[in-house]
């Protein structure tokens, strides 16, 4: 097991910039505003040679009762409990405050190793902005400047130094788990259905749109299968998106579903089938990856209403069906077994490895169905295919006048490969390579004194010949 440093502290300390830089990426939302991290975020850093897991926390509110920030609270003291060595991060512009106070007694009850950082400490002396903090009871306090870098490799390294060196789990795993995003609209019950797959309150799910604002990815294992689920931020409408921190976080969800390898599509059943759901639907779509649509809170819905939803389905959501559909309830873990046996099925689908000659014989046999229209000049011919890619599907067909193609006939195609080789949940993408005329676009050569006298030769035998 690697070492896990654990990061927490009041809101807006710095805690999402320093784990951005311990982990040398931007993964962590940063803005200049309390309260930006809600759950807990992991990563992986490195010191040397030697790989440690970091946390980010959401800021530690003690007096928090309920709400969000209770929530949130909740959320980090379940980080420290995981903790090999908690990273306290305060404030060194604002000095000790009561809510410092109260933090390091709570960490002190915990009995884990604490090292103490005073962040923002960039151009200052150190015996002056360290020198409020020995109060707190948790020994020297060791300046940092976690935007700057200043000293934070001298604090990774004083926290690892009682760890032996190991290698690189993710190093020694040959193959990587297949990640799985779960994206919808807001509210729709996404981190319910994360912490129903999960089996435990991993991620904060809070009746209010908008709670997840970052893109957390959480490692799992199920039945002997190992996964990572990647839990969004809900997507609306860009019209109703006005705060830039909103448009951070739908630009981390749509990373994530690039970063996916199966997308669980999380619709409200008690709400109409909506535009913006079709539009999620359609970039995950565009991105190619294999899909599963879960229809959430299923429960309480009367034999006619259930109707008028799948009817819904089928009018806005009909480019989706080689997907299969699930109607769960999220809340009380009903059909959470099904959405994970169908992504399995879709990540076996997208991952597919077919052979050339398979290919091949399966577009004969398409080609024996119904031959590609004329488009132009000369009837397309298609002779064989090979696969170019995986995640999605990828077929190249080569052959010759393949330039016009219509769509219709390439969805054919891609229905005719999809029965063939029993691909279920992923979209199909095909490419079209054909053969170019070696002799379009050169001029003709001119012809030889000798070559023109045969030429008129030749035109009067036939002439004679034909009696023309």
């Amino acid at each position: 097991m690697l070492p896990t440093l654990v990061l927490v502290g009041r809101p807006n300390v710095g805690k999402s910039t320093l784990f951005n830089r311990l982990t040398r990426s931007r993964d962590a939302l940063v803005a200049d505003q309390p309260g930006l991290t809600r759950d807990r975020h992991y990563g992986r850093g490195r010191v040397g040679e030697r790989p440690y897991l970091v946390v980010d926390t959401g800021g530690l509110e003690p007096v928090a009762k309920d709400g969000i920030m209770h929530e949130m609270a909740k959320q980090s003291r379940q980080a420290v409990d995981e903790a090999d060595v908690v990273l306290f991060i305060v404030d060194g512009r604002a000095g000790c405050t009561p809510q410092d106070m109260i933090i390091a007694g709570q960490l002190r009850k915990t009995g884990k190793p604490i090292l103490l950082l005073v962040n923002k400490a960039e151009g200052m002396m150190r015996s002056k902005i360290t020198a409020d903090f020995f109060e707190l009871g948790l020994g020297e306090p060791y300046p940092i400047s976690s935007a700057h870098g200043d000293n934070v490799t001298e604090v990774v390294e004083i926290a690892m130094e009682n760890f032996p060196e190991e290698l690189d789990e993710e190093e020694e795993q040959g193959e990587k788990p297949p990640k799985l995003a779960i994206v919808g609209r807001p509210n729709v019950g996404k981190s319910t259905l994360v912490n129903a797959i999960l089996g435990e309150q991993r991620v904060i799910a809070f009746d209010q749109p908008g709670t997840t604002r970052d893109s957390i990815y959480i490692d799992f294992e199920r039945d002997g299968k190992a996964y990572t689920i990647i839990d969004t931020a809900g997507v609306r409408r860009r019209g109703k998106v006005e705060e830039a921190i909103e448009k951070f976080s739908v630009i981390k969800t749509m990373q994530a579903i690039e970063d996916a390898n199966v997308v669980v599509l999380v619709v409200d059943a008690r709400d109409q089938i909506t535009e913006q759901d079709a539009h999620v639907a359609d970039y995950v779509l565009q991105a190619g990856r294999a899909l599963v649509l879960a229809v959430n809170k299923w429960d309480g819905l009367d034999d006619h209403q259930r109707l008028m939803v799948k009817n819904d389905m089928e009018r806005k959501l009909h480019f989706l069906s080689f997907a299969k559909r699930h109607y769960i309830s999220a809340l009380h873990a009903n059909g959470i077994p099904g959405v994970l046996k169908s992504v399995d099925e879709a990540y076996a689908a997208a991952m597919m490895k077919m052979s050339t000659p398979k290919l091949t014989r399966a577009l004969l046999a398409a080609l024996e169905k119904q031959l590609p229209p004329k488009g132009g000049r000369f009837q397309p011919k298609m002779r064989y295919a090979h696969q170019g890619g995986s995640n999605p599907p990828l077929i190249v067909i080569h052959g010759s006048g393949l330039d016009d193609v219509p769509a219709s006939y390439t969805r054919y195609l891609e229905r005719s490969f999809c029965e063939i080789f029993k691909l279920q949940g992923t979209p199909m993408k095909i490419q079209y390579n054909s053969s170019k005329n070696p002799f379009e676009g050169k001029k003709p050569r001119a012809l030889t004194e000798a070559e023109q006298r045969k030429a008129h030769r030749a035109r009067i035998r036939g002439r004679k010949l034909y009696g023309s």
